[in-house]
Formats: C-alpha cells, sequence, structure tokens
C-alpha cells in the first residue's frame, strides 16, 4: 500500500430524533393526555488510534464519515433509538485537526486512544413534556437539533524511537535493511526513498527499539525543495536522530562537510529544538576507500564540524560497525527510560 501522510475528511454527528406529539388512545382510558416521548441523540464520530494501521492512504478513497441519526419518539412516552456511534480507526502517530478553524483538535500517540470529532445531535422532546394545568391537550414537540460537521486535516508523524537523517543516498535505506526487516528500495540515484520506513531493530533477547528512514534531505528542504517539510515533521517524535554521512560520494566536487553542515542546517530552519535534539555522527561506507585514506577523511570531517557527540564508522551494506551502533543505540535509550521513571518516581513521592 502507498504510504500517505496527509488527509482530509469530513465528518458528521447524527442528527437527534424528533419529539412525537402523540395522545393516548385506549378505549377505556378517559382523556388520556399526551403521552409523546422524545428522539433519540444522534451518534459522535470518534477517531480510533489504531497500531495495526500504518498510513492514511484509506482515507484518499473515503473521505467522508456519517454517524447514525437518532430515532423519532413513539407514543406511550416511548423515547426513540439513539443513534450508534462511529469509529473511524486511523493510525497511531495522528494528529487531527479543524481545516476552517485551524484548531489543533488532538493528538493520538497511543493504541486504542479515542478522540471525539463530531458530537451527535440533542434530541427533540416529546409533548408529554409541555403538558400543565392550563394545557392539558399540547400539541408542541420540538426537532432533533443536526448533528455537528467537521472538515479535517489528519497528519501522520511516524512514531520511532530513532530517525536517520542525512542527504540522498548517504546509505540510511541501507542501513535500516541491514538493522532490521524493513526492505526500503535501494538504488544508487537521489530520493530513492520517496516514503518513510519503520523498521524494528531486534537487540538481544526482549530488547528492541524502532527506526525510521527518513526520505533524504536537501538544501532549502524547510522551505519546501524536494520533499521538504512532508517528511522533516517525521523526525519531530523521534529521540535520538542518526546523521547518516557518506564519506565517499560518487560526485568528486562533493564536500561531505558541507552537505552535514547543510542537513543541520535545514533542522533547524524547520524547528530549532530539532537542532539540540540528541544527533549522532554516523560515518558511512568506509569499505569504499582504503583503510589509512577513510581514517583521514573521517578526523576530517569530525574536525571540520567540531563534533562533539558520538561518531561512529559503518559500512552499511557488508554490516560492519552497525551491530555496535545498535547495542549503543538500545544501552541509550534504556537509560533514557530509566531516567524518565526515577523522575516520575520523584514527582509522584512528592505529591504524596
Amino acid at each position: 500500500m502507498k504510504f500517505v501522510d496527509e488527509a482530509t475528511i469530513r465528518v458528521h454527528g447524527g442528527n437527534g430524533g424528533d419529539g412525537s406529539a402523540s395522545f393516548r388512545r385506549e378505549k377505556y382510558v378517559a382523556k388520556g393526555g399526551p403521552d409523546g416521548g422524545d428522539g433519540g441523540k444522534g451518534g459522535d464520530v470518534y477517531l480510533v488510534a489504531d497500531d495495526g494501521i500504518n498510513t492514511l492512504a484509506d482515507f484518499r478513497v473515503a473521505r467522508r464519515f456519517r454517524a447514525q441519526h437518532g430515532d423519532i419518539g413513539r407514543g406511550r412516552a416511548c423515547t426513540g433509538a439513539g443513534g450508534e456511534d462511529l469509529l473511524v480507526n486511523v493510525p497511531v502517530g495522528s494528529i487531527v485537526s479543524d481545516v476552517d478553524t485551524g484548531e489543533l483538535l488532538g493528538d493520538l500517540t497511543r493504541a486504542g486512544q479515542r478522540l471525539l470529532v463530531a458530537r451527535g445531535g440533542d434530541a427533540g422532546i416529546g409533548n408529554l413534556h409541555f403538558k400543565s394545568s392550563v394545557n392539558r391537550a399540547p400539541r408542541q414537540f420540538t426537532r432533533g437539533e443536526p448533528g455537528e460537521s467537521r472538515h479535517l486535516l489528519l497528519e501522520l508523524k511516524l512514531l520511532a524511537d530513532v530517525g536517520l537523517v542525512g542527504l540522498p543516498n548517504a546509505g540510511k535505506s541501507t542501513l535500516i535493511r541491514c538493522l532490521s526487516a524493513a526492505r526500503p528500495k535501494v538504488a544508487a540515484y537521489p530520493f530513492t526513498t520517496l516514503y518513510p520506513n519503520l523498521g524494528v531493530v531486534p537487540v538481544g533477547r526482549e530488547r528492541s527499539f524502532v527506526m525510521a528512514d527518513i526520505p533524504g534531505l536537501i538544501e532549502g528542504a524547510a522551505d519546501g525543495a524536494g520533499l521538504g517539510v512532508r517528511f522533516l515533521k517525521h523526525v519531530q517524535r523521534t529521540r535520538l536522530l542518526l546523521h547518516v554521512v557518506d564519506i565517499a560520494p560518487l560526485a568528486e566536487d562533493t564536500d561531505p562537510v558541507e552537505d552535514a553542515k547543510a542537513i543541520i542546517k535545514e533542522l533547524g530552519s524547520f524547528s530549532p529544538e530539532l537542532v539540540e535534539r540528541p544527533r549522532w555522527l554516523v560515518l558511512n561506507k568506509i569499505d569504499l576507500l582504503p583503510e589509512d585514506e577513510a581514517k583521514a577523511i573521517c578526523e576530517d570531517i569530525v574536525a571540520r564540524l567540531d563534533w562533539t557527540g558520538p561518531i561512529y564508522r559503518i559500512t552499511a551494506l557488508a554490516g560492519g560497525g552497525t551491530h555496535l551502533l545498535a547495542d549503543d543505540v538500545m544501552s541509550w535509550l534504556e537509560a533514557q527510560d530509566a531516567e524518565a521513571r526515577r523522575l516520575r518516581d520523584e514527582a509522584s513521592a512528592t505529591v504524596s
């Protein structure tokens, strides 16, 4: 299925059922009086996060969703049946906003999480409620209210622990193929990866993390050049960025350092917070050069970037150095989780 990370839909809550204007007509009941029941409430529309869905492609076909209307009231004070709620499954990681107002309605980050996006209309009331000492045979009743209608924008931001960033053909897709069961397309031309790919990286028994292969960024991406902001947004949820740099680019006039700086610039232009996100340098394709030359180029890149964070030298195609990288990433994520639990426990102890 083609990956789609943005879609617009229209949702409509069910209309409320009308109240009833009815009177008792039994043969042996004198002056039976009004007995019109209320209508039923219209059904609501909910979006439900489903971890079995990983794209918004279905919403390019089905664009309109309407909950069931409430039934009308009946005689003998019978209330009409309420309309059934409509549950619409969307991928985990979906952000929902109102197209007309720009209001952010919700962020579905957990499987099973529900978001009410369109309320059903209130029910009308029957003539039974209008009975009084001066109006013993009321014929008044009220109509059900129309359900709420909304035009929604759904945006999908991938939920991954680790995001791969870098220029096209830096080796990101090859790296995720090496470490996980994901099989993104790999070829020797720019923009091989047109859609983000998720892969689960196993690291020992019952230890794993999710890695996202983000399509390659180019200069001007934050302003919409190339694949632009369409995919830059996917790195926002990641906890750690792996900056993959090709130390042996095919074009002779290409400078890996300038390429790396261009990526850093685009991250900062899109979101200053992304530049502050933990980021490790991954120098790829070291097997394409003699060992001494590869070492010298790597040292030059690190020095010119003034890089102070973790550095890894790998050959993604052959798998060299990739498992050490995965082990260290897993250990870092576990340490972050442990620290988060400690802070939560301290906060709970303070409150209690």
